[in-house]
């Protein structure tokens, strides 16, 4: 397979060019291209079944395209294909992945959430023996800074608010020391304030990390938004600012003629 020439977009951290994916006969992904650079935060929108859980399904591995390629461009000089790697590796190269409802270990403290996933990310083995160390401990103090979960440590993770535990499964993804995340209708269920801060913790990574945000909420968007991808029918319909996007006919069609219908 042809790898692509990094040197040529050298701020590149993610090519995903030609990508074709069908279940029974329907094509979720269509000739899908799409370009992620380091430290962008990316958000991903478009109407239900435009393809957007696929896609995040395919850079992780979790499905497999029917022809394109996938390519994680780890180092300037290592540029991996992501087809031919297995999910459960595909986060131990440092691609992480948070859904839409968030999955904390609900009996266990903020600090523990944190504390395991740092241990698992070394492995399962090393998990279950696993007795952090004092750098461990401060990094698990500064990703609960991050989240704004530090007055929060020693509370269960089942007696957090909605958006609190989405934001320790952010965290818990940020102690995994990821390159990039894949974060998965993060605004869903909150309300107006949680959605503020989220939209603020979201944009406090980008430059750390290289983010693509899948999202509905419009004004969400809106808020952290530099560059917008619209889906449609499983390729790139649009790309470019939220401005941009917003005003653009076709969009205003597919997806948000929609969602001005419904209200």
């Amino acid at each position: 397979m042809h790898i692509p020439d990094k040197s040529k977009h050298s701020s590149l951290v993610l090519t995903v060019e030609g990508v074709d994916k069908s279940f029974d006969g329907f094509k979720a992904i269509n000739d899908l291209n799409f370009y992620l650079e380091e430290g962008e935060l990316r958000t991903v929108i478009g109407p239900n079944g435009a393809g957007k859980s696929t896609f995040m399904d395919l850079i992780t591995a979790r499905t497999k395209p029917d022809k394109g390629k996938i390519v994680f461009h780890k180092s300037d000089a290592e540029n991996i294909d992501l087809t031919h790697v297995r999910e459960h590796k595909v986060s131990q190269l440092g691609i992480g992945r948070k859904f839409q409802n968030p999955t904390v270990y609900r009996s266990h403290t903020v600090y523990d959430n944190l504390k395991l996933s740092l241990a698992g990310e070394r492995g399962l083995l090393h998990s279950l023996f696993y007795k952090e160390s004092k750098e461990d401990r401060e990094k698990i103090y500064d990703v609960m800074k991050t989240i704004r979960l530090e007055d929060s440590a020693d509370i269960m993770a089942g007696a957090l608010s909605h958006g609190q535990k989405q934001w320790l499964e952010i965290g818990m993804l940020l102690a995994q020391d990821p390159r990039i995340m894949l974060v998965d209708e993060p605004a869903a269920g909150m309300s107006d304030e949680e959605t503020e801060r989220t939209g603020e913790l979201l944009l406090s990574l980008r430059g750390k990390h290289s983010l693509i945000v899948i999202e509905h909420d419009m004004e969400f968007v809106r808020q952290i938004a530099s560059r917008v991808t619209v889906l449609h029918q499983g390729h790139v319909l649009k790309e470019g600012t939220f401005e941009f996007v917003k005003s653009d006919p076709q969009v205003i069609e597919v997806y948000l003629g929609r969602q001005t219908r419904k209200h």
